[in-house]
C-alpha cells in the first residue's frame, strides 16, 4: 500500500467521499478541492482562528451515515497547516482503527481514537449549525424540531410559546432559507421574537449566506439601532454577527453605519465585526475606520489581540500591513506603534 500523507487520501483510499466544513469562525464550507491545497501547504488556511484550523470532516460510503472528525490542527505563522500535525493524526488514526475507515467502530475503537491531542468540542450552538448544514448539504431529512421551528415562526401558536422551540429546531430552518418559504417566514417574524429566541436566531443565522431581502431586513434593523440614542449594543452587535453572510454592499453599509459613531464602536461590537464580518474590511477605508474605532476604546490588549487575529486572515493580511506601515490618524499610530513594540519585546 502507498504511504498516506493526508487526509483526503486516507478518506479516498477507504472508498468513502466526504465534506469539509470550518468551525472555527463561521461554519461554512471548505471545497475538497480547495482542502487538498491546503493540506499540501500550497495555500494558507482560509478561516484561521487563534493560529488554529478548526474542522468538521464527515465521511461515508454507500450504506452508512456519515462519520465525522472535529479537528483542531495549529497553524504556523503563514497560516499553513503543518505537515507533521496531519502525519501525527493520521498515525492516531491507523493505531485506532487501522486504514480502512468505512467500518462500524467498537467502544473501544472510539475512545481510542477519541484520546488525541487534535480533536475537540465544538460549542453547542456551532454543532447544530453543522449538523443542520450538513443533513441540507447531503439531502437527509432535517430533525424532528424542524417542523415546530417552522411553525413556531409563522407565528400561528403566539410569539410567547417559544419555551419548546429547539436551537437544533432554529438551526434546520437557517439552514433552509430557500426552501419552503423559510426566509420569507424568518423575514417576518424577525420583529415579533422575543429576546430569547431573537438571540439564539440571530446566533443561527451568522453561519449562513442570507436571501437579499432578509440581509435587507438585517441592514434596516442595524441602522434603526444606530440611529437610536439609547440602543443595546449588545442586540447591535448580535445583528451585527448575523449579518456577516449578506453580500458585500450590503455588509459594507452596515459597517459603515456603526463605525461612522465612535459612541457605537463598544468593545462587544468591534469583536464582533471582527470575528464575524472581516470580509467587511477587505476595503482598506473600512478597515482603516475599523482600526481607528478600537484604538479609541483606549484597549490596547483588546487592539493587539483583534489585529494579530485579522492579519493572519488571508484576505485580510496586505491591507492591515498596509495600514500597519502606512499614515494613520494619530491615535490610531499611536496605538500601531504600541503594538510593534509589543511585538518587537
Amino acid at each position: 500500500m502507498d504511504q498516506i500523507y493526508t487526509l483526503s487520501q486516507l478518506i479516498q483510499q477507504s472508498d468513502c467521499e466526504y465534506t469539509i466544513y470550518d468551525l472555527g469562525r463561521r461554519v461554512q464550507p471548505i471545497s475538497n478541492k480547495q482542502f487538498e491545497s491546503i493540506e499540501a501547504a500550497q495555500q494558507p488556511y482560509p478561516f484561521p482562528l487563534q493560529r488554529h484550523a478548526h474542522l468538521a470532516i464527515a465521511y461515508w460510503n454507500k450504506t452508512q451515515q456519515p462519520w465525522i472528525w472535529f479537528l483542531k490542527l495549529p497553524l504556523d505563522e503563514r497560516g499553513l497547516l503543518q505537515q507533521g500535525d496531519i502525519g501525527n493524526f493520521i498515525k492516531y488514526v491507523v493505531e485506532a482503527i487501522g486504514v480502512s475507515l468505512s467500518g462500524d467502530l467498537n467502544e473501544e475503537q472510539q475512545q481510542k481514537l477519541a484520546s488525541n491531542p487534535y480533536t475537540f468540542k465544538p460549542k453547542d450552538d456551532k454543532m447544530a449549525m453543522f449538523h443542520s448544514l450538513l443533513r441540507s448539504d447531503l439531502k437527509q431529512s432535517m430533525s424532528q424540531y424542524y417542523e415546530h421551528a417552522q411553525t413556531y415562526l409563522s407565528g400561528k401558536n403566539g410569539w410567547n410559546n417559544w419555551q419548546f422551540v429547539g436551537i437544533q429546531g432554529l438551526a434546520d430552518v437557517c439552514a433552509n432559507l430557500n426552501k419552503e418559504n423559510n426566509g420569507t417566514v424568518l423575514r417576518k417574524a424577525l420583529s415579533h421574537l422575543p429576546t430569547t429566541v431573537l438571540y439564539a436566531t440571530l446566533g443561527c443565522l451568522e453561519h449562513v449566506d442570507l436571501p437579499e431581502k432578509l440581509a435587507q431586513k438585517q441592514l434596516d434593523i442595524v441602522t434603526d439601532l444606530c440611529a437610536d440614542d439609547n440602543a443595546d449594543l449588545f442586540l447591535l452587535s448580535a445583528h451585527i454577527r448575523a449579518l456577516s453572510g449578506a453580500s458585500n454592499p450590503i455588509l459594507t453599509q452596515a459597517l459603515t453605519n456603526v463605525l461612522s459613531s465612535e459612541r457605537l464602536s463598544h468593545p462587544e461590537v468591534l469583536v464582533a465585526v471582527a470575528g464575524r464580518c472581516w470580509a467587511g474590511l477587505e476595503d482598506i477605508v473600512t478597515a482603516n475606520l475599523f482600526l481607528l474605532r478600537l484604538a479609541q476604546t483606549g484597549d490596547q490588549q483588546l487592539f493587539n489581540q483583534l489585529f494579530a487575529d485579522l492579519v493572519m486572515q488571508p484576505k485580510l493580511r496586505m491591507c492591515m500591513l498596509q495600514i500597519l506601515h502606512g499614515e494613520a490618524d494619530p491615535k490610531l499610530a499611536d496605538a500601531l506603534l504600541t503594538l510593534q513594540q509589543t511585538t518587537k519585546s
